[in-house]
C-alpha cells in the first residue's frame, strides 16, 4: 500500500483494530488496547489514522472526540494519542503524514495532546503551543474511620455503564479546564493497570483515589450532584494522611487547595484552544 494513503480505523473495523493493537506496544512499551477494546470502549468518538504497509500499522495518530469544559462552557474538541512510528520506519516523514490527516479531520476545532518528553519539538510544527499545567495540593490531617468506601471493578459491564452515566450526565470534576463524558478515556488506564482504585462514595459519586505514604491522591471525581468530599476522606484511607494531591483543578470540591508547582510530567500542547491564565490542571483520568 502507498505509504501516503492514510487508513481511518473506527469502532467497526475489527481486522484493522487488530493491526493497530499490534502496533501500539511496539512504540509504547507499556501500552495495550486489547482489554480496553474487549470491554467495548472503542466507540464512535475514537478514530485511528494509520499508515499500513505489508499488513501492519507502521505509523499512527489517533483522535478522541471530547466534550471539553472551558470556564463553564462546553466545547467540542479533540485529543490526540498513540502518535508514533515504528522504529524501523522513522526518519521518513510518516508521522507528519498521519498528523496532517488527523488534523484535517478535526478542522478548526480545539485540539490538545499530552506529549512524550522526547518529542516536545515535534508538535509546534503543526501549530501546537505548550501549555503549563499546575499541581494542586492541600494540607489535611485525617485518620481512617468508618467502613471503607467500596472498590469498584471496571471488568464489570454494569460498573462501566455506571461510570459512563456519571461522566456524561453528572458534574464535571472541574469547570475551569476539563471535560465530561470521557468514561472511555478514564477506562483505558484502568484496563492497562495504571490507575488508582475506583471507589464508591454513596450511590451517585465515584472517585479514583489511593494513598501513598502520608498523601491521599484524588485523581478524579465523577458525581451526579455536589457533595461533601471531606466527609468521605476517612473512608478513603487505610492509614493516617497529612496531605491531599488532586489530579484536577479542585475549585468545586476543595476550593482552598493551593497551587503546588508545575506539573513537569504533563507536557500539554494545545491548538486552537485559548485557555485562561488562571492555574488549571486537565483531569489526569481524561488524558489519552
Amino acid at each position: 500500500m502507498d505509504l501516503h494513503t492514510v487508513t481511518r480505523i473506527g469502532p467497526q473495523d475489527r481486522a484493522l483494530q487488530e493491526l493497530f493493537c499490534d502496533y501500539v506496544p511496539q512504540v509504547f512499551r507499556r501500552a495495550d488496547f486489547r482489554r480496553w477494546r474487549e470491554w467495548g470502549e472503542w466507540n464512535d468518538d475514537y478514530r485511528a489514522f494509520a499508515l499500513i504497509e505489508s499488513g501492519r500499522v507502521v505509523a499512527n495518530a489517533s483522535v478522541m472526540q471530547m466534550r471539553l469544559r472551558l470556564e463553564g462552557r462546553e466545547v467540542t474538541g479533540y485529543q490526540f494519542g498513540a502518535v508514533g512510528c515504528l522504529p524501523s520506519h522513522r526518519g521518513r516523514g510518516l508521522s507528519r503524514v498521519v498528523m496532517n490527516a488527523a488534523l484535517d479531520a478535526c478542522g478548526d476545532a480545539p485540539v490538545l495532546l499530552f506529549a512524550n518528553p522526547k518529542v516536545r519539538q515535534f508538535y509546534p510544527r503543526f501549530g501546537f503551543q505548550p501549555q503549563m499545567q499546575t499541581l494542586f495540593a492541600a494540607t489535611y490531617d485525617a485518620v481512617p474511620e468508618g467502613p471503607p468506601a467500596p472498590t469498584l471493578n471496571l471488568d464489570d459491564a454494569e460498573v462501566r455503564a455506571g461510570l459512563a452515566a456519571l461522566s456524561s450526565e453528572g458534574l464535571p470534576s472541574t469547570e475551569r479546564f476539563g471535560a465530561r463524558g470521557y468514561a472511555t478515556v478514564a477506562s483505558w488506564p484502568v484496563a492497562n493497570g495504571f490507575a488508582r482504585p475506583l471507589r464508591q462514595l454513596g450511590t451517585e459519586a465515584w472517585v479514583f483515589a489511593g494513598v501513598e505514604g502520608e498523601t491521599l491522591y484524588l485523581d478524579d471525581v465523577f458525581a451526579r450532584e455536589p457533595f461533601d468530599l471531606r466527609a468521605w476522606i476517612p473512608r478513603l484511607i487505610d492509614q493516617p494522611i497529612r496531605s491531599i494531591r488532586f489530579g484536577f483543578t479542585p475549585e468545586r470540591y476543595w476550593p482552598g487547595a493551593a497551587p503546588a508547582g508545575e506539573d513537569t510530567e504533563a507536557d500539554l500542547f494545545v491548538r486552537n484552544l485559548p485557555l485562561s491564565q488562571e492555574a488549571n490542571r486537565f483531569p489526569i483520568m481524561a488524558h489519552t
